[in-house]
């Protein structure tokens, strides 16, 4: 049988038969640390008169994890009729977004990657397949590049997200919070301030960076404040049950 043309193949192709074998190969494991085609926005909501209509949404071919909800690279894909780095402005504008330091485009042929964190004297190159990262590579770099030098503020940031039978996921922006959030505690932080719009979901991110600083031992104690009676019934009935009976409404007996 004559080898397949791979100016022939699609992007998908391209995926399936390059690119998440080399991932593979390079230890990352297929069910906790690679999604593929992961929505980062619907699209920006046009409005022309009496119409709205959304703009082009935003998605990512691959997301690389350490652990669910820690995301560590981007990887855009294109088909073998565009150059190896055709994709590399669009996954540094997602890598931003997500908040990953490391970038990745590839045509099928090898990959480029960027190094967002400066940790080796380039910023960009080229790896052939064998040269993917594995995990624990780009994990070490990570760590360094937070500045996460103690194997206490690693264990912190490890600590894994709530995850219910519901398959509720964290946005993208509140991963980036919370996440930057824990990792300023782990580091001796002691004094943050996260704002969000409303209607960002405040709650759920305060519910997730509590419940990974209560799970990791970090804090044992945590008071979780509101301006009105009916805000802190809300939350432990509805994303802070996972509490149970560790959760106390402290009540004003004046």
């Amino acid at each position: 049988m004559a080898p397949t043309d791979k100016k022939s193949l699609s992007e998908s192709d391209i995926c399936t038969q390059y690119i998440t074998p080399s991932i593979l190969n390079s230890g990352w494991n297929l069910a906790t640390q690679i999604r593929q085609e992961v929505n980062i926005t619907k699209g920006q909501v046009l409005v022309r008169g009496a119409k709205a209509t959304r703009g082009r949404r935003k998605f990512a071919d691959y997301v690389l994890y350490y652990k669910p909800n820690i995301p560590l690279a981007v990887v855009e894909a294109k088909d073998n009729n565009h150059d190896i780095g055709y994709g590399m402005q669009q996954a540094l504008e997602y890598g931003t977004m997500l908040d990953v330091p490391f970038i990745f485009s590839s045509n099928g042929d090898g990959f480029l990657m960027h190094d967002r964190t400066h940790s080796s004297a380039k910023v960009g190159w080229e790896l052939i397949h064998s040269e993917f990262p594995s995990p624990e590579v780009l994990w070490r770099r990570y760590c360094a590049w937070k500045g996460l030098d103690s194997d206490t503020a690693r264990h912190v940031i490890a600590q894994d997200y709530y995850v219910d039978s519901s398959g509720k996921m964290p946005r993208y922006y509140q991963v980036a919070a919370i996440n930057r959030t824990i990792e300023a505690i782990a580091k001796g932080q002691n004094r943050i301030l996260l704002v969000m719009a409303t209607g960002t979901g405040k709650t759920y991110t305060a519910f997730q960076t509590i419940w990974r600083l209560w799970k990791s031992g970090t804090k044992k104690r945590i008071l979780f404040l509101a301006d009105r009676n009916i805000l802190v019934d809300q939350a432990r009935t509805n994303d802070f049950k996972p509490f149970g009976t560790a959760m106390t409404k402290i009540r004003n007996r004046s």
